[in-house]
């Protein structure tokens, strides 16, 4: 099971911090990232982290948006910045390649 929290309104230049809670057995097998899909477009990658914590970044949020982990909770998180309001969408936890995916928390930024 996959939660995600912290989506909301917020002004373009804002901040916001979305955090995934997993529950064991997924935290044991798959690496998480996160993903957005905004209305009328396809899922897209936002940040990956690996087992190593090499991270990867869509070009559009390099600079902006910080993904990390926290093993002991289970909990991976992207902590976004300088937010545009081409960031709206929903923003989803995941793992792409398994199709295993959180319910999704919304991330509106007005102009």
């Amino acid at each position: 099971q996959l939660v995600e929290s912290g989506g909301g309104l917020v002004q373009a230049g804002g901040s916001l911090r979305l955090s995934c809670s997993a529950s064991g057995s997924i935290w044991s097998r798959y690496r998480l990232g996160w993903y957005r899909q905004a209305p009328g477009k396809q899922r897209e990658l936002v940040a990956t982290m690996s087992i190593g914590s090499t991270t990867n970044y869509a070009d559009s949020v390099k600079g902006r948006f910080t993904i990390s982990r926290d093993n002991a909770k289970r909990a991976v998180y992207l902590q976004m910045t300088s937010l545009k309001p081409e960031d709206t969408a929903v923003y989803y936890c995941g793992n792409q390649d398994s199709g295993l995916w959180g319910q999704g928390t919304q991330v509106t930024v007005s102009s």
